[in-house]
């Protein structure tokens, strides 16, 4: 998995606690290098109860959407919704429809704000988790990528109700997402092509829920160094 950023803990006590929108390209940035990083792993876990096709296809739909983008800039709404299309039209299989869905969904939240504070990316959560939802038909427990999901935007909601920082909850999304995934591999799947061996499955990693986990590890990462650049600037003026 990408490092964990210590940047997540920090408050710089200068009141700033969102990032503004038009900060996409950072984000995408981050996206791509974590899938790229992980491709071959991907693809490794993939491979046990499936095509084994799962990080490279993501690394080259990643790689795609940078190439679609161009040099930039570009803004949070415009990356992600360049994500999601490339993912949904270029990538075969069942995850590039569920990822393009989950990107294009959250896209349609964050065109929407000047500002990404830690409502609007729960909003953005919420949108996104709902499309995979409708698109795949699958529940927690099913062995899938909302295994990592599901408990990633529980513990985000969790945070924020609590009153914690929007770093602070972004790294507790990706510490819960992470451990969702791990608890995959007791799971039996009982949806798509892993489902056809039955108890067999049990005992292997979800390759989405890893790659779930990488990528809301990455966008943790990315955002809570934006919220910190943000903070210092203020702190500086």
């Amino acid at each position: 998995m990408p490092m964990r950023t210590p940047s997540a803990s920090v408050n710089t006590g200068s009141g700033v606690d969102d990032f503004s929108a038009t900060e996409g390209q950072p984000i995408l940035a981050a996206l791509i290098e974590a899938i790229h990083e992980n491709a071959g792993r991907l693809s490794q876990i993939d491979g046990a109860t499936g095509d084994g096709d799962h990080g490279v296809n993501m690394d080259k739909g990643s790689l795609r959407a940078r190439d679609v983008l161009g040099p930039g800039p570009f803004d949070l709404a415009r990356s992600l919704s360049a994500l999601g299309n490339v993912l949904i039209t270029e990538i075969g299989g069942a995850m590039g429809p569920l990822y393009g869905s989950f990107y294009l969904d959250m896209a349609s939240v964050a065109a929407g704000a000047e500002r990404i504070n830690s409502d609007v990316f729960g909003r953005m959560l919420v949108a996104g988790i709902a499309a995979v939802q409708d698109l795949g038909g699958a529940k927690l427990g099913d062995k899938t990528l909302l295994d990592a999901l599901l408990p990633g935007e529980a513990a985000y909601r969790a945070a924020r109700d609590n009153g914690e920082m929007f770093a602070v909850a972004l790294g507790r999304m990706a510490d819960a997402a992470e451990q969702g995934s791990e608890s995959t591999r007791g799971m039996v799947a009982r949806v798509g092509r892993a489902s056809r061996l039955g108890e067999r499955s049990r005992g292997f990693l979800d390759a989405g829920s890893v790659s779930c986990a990488i990528q809301l590890r990455a966008l943790a990462n990315a955002m809570s160094e934006l919220i910190a650049a943000d903070a210092r600037s203020a702190a500086a003026r």
